[in-house]
C-alpha cells in the first residue's frame, strides 16, 4: 500500500469511531490560567524520581531532554538498559501521558509500541532489554501521529504499524530497522530524523485545541509550591469554556477525565517529595499529605491505594505486588 497516496488508511474496527471529529471550539479563549514556570532540568529530575521510586525496582531509567526537532510533539525521552542475562523487576507507575516505546529484545530484534495512559500501577517481572527507548507524547499531539484519540489508548500497548494514522505503518517498519548496534545517543538522532514527517500537520483549530488542554493540565497539576491545582469549574471559566466543553476535550486529547488526571498527577508528585524524604528515619506522611493537597493522610492513602495497589509505606520501601511477566500484544494475537 502506497502511503503517498491522499486521505486516512481505513482504520482498524477496533478504533473506527476515534475519526469522529472533536467538538468544535473556537480559535482563541478569553480567559488564562496561572501557570507555575518548572525548568527542564527540574521537571526531568522529578519525572525520573517519580518512575524510580519504588524501593524494590531495579528499573535503571533516566530522562533527557528530546532533541530539538521532536520538541514540537515530545516531552521528554526516557532510557532504560539492562545489562543482558540480568532479571529486573519493574514497576510501572500511573502516567497520564501517550508514549511511543522502541525496545531492542534480548533476540536480536526489536519492536515498537504505542503505550496508552495508564490508570493504575503494574508491576513486572523477567523483563530483559538490552535498550528501551520511550518518547512521552505531548497531551493533544497523539492523534496527529496514531491517527486515534488518547481515549482509545487507555489500558492499552498497541504495535505501531496496527494503528490507523496515515504514517504508522511506514514509520513501524522504518524504526524497526535502526540497527541494535547503534549506541543510545545515534538510536534517539535516527529517531528524530524519522519521527517529525509521521506527524500529520494540524490546522489553527487543532492548535488551538492543543493550547487549551495543555493550560487546563498546568492548572490541574500539584507542582512544587502549588498543592491545590485549581478546580475543573474554574479552569473552565478562566479559559472561557463550558465545563463540558473542557471535559470532552481534556478526555479526547489526554485519555482521562480532568479528575482523574488531576488525581493520578498529585499522587506522582506525592512520590517525588516522598523520595526527597527517603533517607529520613521516618517519612512524615501527614505532612506530605497536606504539601500535595490531599485532605488529610487517610484520603492520601486511600487514594493511593486506589492507584498502586500498596499502601504509600510498603510502595517506597519496595514490599510491592508480586509480579507478572511483562508482555507485549503482537499483531494477530
Amino acid at each position: 500500500m502506497s502511503h503517498a497516496a491522499p486521505g486516512r488508511r481505513p482504520p482498524d474496527r477496533k478504533f473506527r469511531h476515534a475519526f469522529a471529529a472533536p467538538e468544535r471550539v473556537g480559535a482563541g479563549y478569553g480567559g488564562a490560567v496561572t501557570t507555575v514556570t518548572e525548568s527542564a532540568p527540574a521537571w526531568l529530575a522529578r519525572q525520573t524520581t517519580i518512575r524510580t521510586a519504588a524501593g524494590a525496582s531495579l528499573f535503571p531509567a533516566r530522562l533527557v531532554e528530546p532533541p530539538e526537532a521532536l520538541r514540537p510533539w515530545v516531552t521528554d525521552i526516557g532510557i532504560t538498559t539492562h545489562t543482558p542475562g540480568a532479571t529486573a523487576s519493574v514497576a510501572h507507575v500511573p502516567d497520564a501521558a501517550v508514549r511511543l516505546v522502541l525496545r531492542t529484545l534480548p533476540d536480536g530484534g526489536s519492536d515498537v509500541l504505542a503505550i496508552g495512559p495508564r490508570t493504575r500501577a503494574s508491576y513486572h517481572t523477567g523483563k530483559r532489554l538490552p535498550l528501551c527507548l520511550d518518547l512521552r507524547i505531548k497531551p493533544g499531539a497523539a492523534r496527529s501521529l496514531l491517527g486515534t484519540s488518547a481515549r482509545e489508548l487507555v489500558g492499552h500497548a498497541v504495535p505501531l504499524a496496527e494503528l490507523p494514522g496515515p504514517e504508522t505503518a511506514r514509520l513501524a517498519r522504518q524504526l524497526l530497522l535502526i540497527g541494535g548496534e547503534l549506541s543510545q545517543g545515534e538510536v534517539i538522532t535516527a529517531v528524530a530524523e524519522l519521527l517529525p514527517s509521521a506527524f500529520t500537520p494540524r490546522d489553527s483549530a487543532e492548535l488551538s485545541r492543543e493550547l487549551l488542554v495543555r493550560s487546563a493540565i498546568d492548572a490541574l497539576s500539584t507542582r512544587p509550591g502549588r498543592p491545590r491545582p485549581a478546580s475543573v469549574a474554574v479552569v473552565a471559566h478562566r479559559l472561557s469554556v463550558s465545563e463540558r466543553q473542557l471535559r470532552n476535550l481534556f478526555t479526547d486529547s489526554v485519555g482521562l477525565s480532568p479528575k482523574h488526571f488531576a488525581r493520578i498527577d498529585r499522587a506522582r508528585q506525592l512520590l517525588a517529595v516522598a523520595a526527597r524524604r527517603d533517607g529520613e528515619a521516618q517519612v512524615p506522611w501527614a505532612g506530605l499529605a497536606q504539601d500535595t493537597g490531599y485532605y488529610d493522610q487517610s484520603h492520601m492513602a486511600a487514594e493511593f491505594r486506589t492507584l498502586f495497589g500498596v499502601a504509600p509505606t510498603a510502595f517506597v520501601s519496595g514490599h510491592l505486588p508480586a509480579g507478572t511477566p511483562c508482555r507485549s500484544r503482537r499483531p494477530g494475537a
